[in-house]
């Protein structure tokens, strides 16, 4: 059975290797040596040290990519007893096959470490179990196994790391207990499934073998991090992209009039605006959400009182400051609505304003509703810089504006404001 596993390893092995690429090496020879603990069956009245020293075993590894691969190992050693109790000494060995899964390349541990890794092993074989004393001595029970545990890995070089692994392995069809005093049935009973438990822990070496600079553990894929200088390209173009010719507060990529003149009142696309539909923009309109002839600088020409159009143009919406994504910071192509809202308040004394701040959908509902609160409360902090007496002045955050399609980009930009309300 043991020439047949290892036929059956070194088969797979070499069919793989002969097709698999050559950046990394893929061999290892792994060596290692320390404690174990037999757990189960012991007679009553037996017991091990916690810490026994009496394990070693060594194994190929094969590694067919850098984060998976399979090894054949060998392990043996001694049970004995703890001070105090009954003496036994037992011999056992194993020869595993296993698959190994490189833990510290699937949690991308190379982003924070070159020199820590961590492998998991799972795998199966063949066994046997060897009293030296007591009633059972020199009997051989031969029993399956199942093997899994970790290997943490410290990188010593490209040829060799050094490594500390703990194991639990578990038999079945074992007949006799550890100790040799007792079997676990009788003969004519059969055989139970895994009934037998035990645990490895050693330090050991693993030797890397192959032309290659690196071993599969500590590869990492070319182009799979960015270089200092392709990071100061996109950079660049970063830069590039976030220019704004014209200054109002729209990059270019996404500035539709990218020739808008000096403090034009413009939308989220950069093109001006016209709010009260007139033909003359709100630049260059006197009065920008009343219509007016250009013979009138956008002003109707029969007498109008400002307090009622201006109500009306807040109250339909026509009036708001911008904000970027998660930003409290007023777009700059906003600042003219602030400064309208700041001139009517002082031609109109009598005039208070709430300031509502409102986000768009995207993100929890309390983070959005203290963003909100954020915007509202930065117009009106831009109020009170420009004069206006705080006791006219109110704000708060409404949290989401659930009126706009939140899968459209451009709606989304639309809910991020802060807007007014005359009182």
């Amino acid at each position: 059975m043991k020439k047949l596993l290892l036929s059956t390893l070194m088969a797979g092995a070499l069919a793989v290797g002969a097709n698999a690429q050559n950046d990394f090496n893929k061999w290892s020879i792994d060596v290692n040596g320390g404690f174990n603990k037999p757990m189960s069956p012991m007679s009553p009245g037996f017991y091990s040290p916690s810490l026994n020293l009496g394990h070693a075993d060594v194994g190929v590894r094969y590694m067919f990519n850098e984060k998976f691969g399979m090894k054949l190992d060998y392990g043996f050693g001694k049970y004995q007893e703890a001070d105090g109790t009954p003496s036994f000494e037992t011999n056992y060995s194993r020869i595993n096959l296993q698959g190994v899964a490189n833990v510290g390349r699937m949690m991308n541990f190379e982003t924070w470490t070159k020199t820590i890794g961590l492998l998991y092993h799972l795998g199966a074989g063949y066994g046997t179990v060897t009293p030296k004393e007591n009633e059972w001595v020199d009997f051989k029970d031969e029993t399956y196994n199942f093997i899994t545990g970790l290997t943490a890995q410290v990188r010593l070089g490209n040829r060799v790391s050094l490594n500390g692994d703990i194991s639990t392995i578990i038999s079945g069809r074992q007949n006799v207990a550890i100790d040799g005093h007792t079997s676990i049935l009788p003969t004519d009973q059969g055989y139970y499934g895994a009934n037998a438990v035990s645990w490895t822990g050693t330090l050991g070496l693993s030797f890397y073998l192959g032309g290659n600079t690196t071993h599969a553990d500590w590869y990492v894929r070319e182009g799979m991090y960015a270089t200092k200088s392709e990071l100061e390209n996109q950079i660049g173009e970063i830069k590039d992209m976030l220019k704004d010719s014209d200054g109002d507060g729209v990059p270019d990529y996404l500035d539709k009039e990218p020739n808008t003149p000096s403090g034009a009142r413009v939308d989220s696309h950069g093109r001006t605006q016209d709010s009260d539909g007139d033909g003359i923009p709100d630049h260059s309109d006197e009065c920008a959400f009343v219509p007016g002839p250009a013979s009138n600088n956008g002003c109707p020409v029969e007498e109008v009182e400002e307090t009622d159009f201006f109500q009306k143009a807040i109250n339909d919406g026509y009036v708001n400051v911008y904000y970027a994504f998660d930003s409290a910071k007023p777009l700059g192509y906003s600042a003219s609505s602030v400064n309208y809202v700041s001139n009517f308040l002082k031609r109109n004394p009598g005039v208070n304003v709430e300031v509502k701040g409102y986000a768009d959908e995207i993100g929890p509902d309390n983070y959005n509703q203290k963003l909100s609160e954020k915007r509202a409360k930065a117009v009106y902090d831009q109020l009170i810089a420009a004069g206006i007496d705080s006791s006219r002045i109110s704000y708060k955050g409404y949290g989401e504006d659930t009126s706009v399609d939140k899968q459209s980009a451009d709606a989304r930009q639309l809910a991020r404001r802060a807007s007014f309300q005359v009182q």
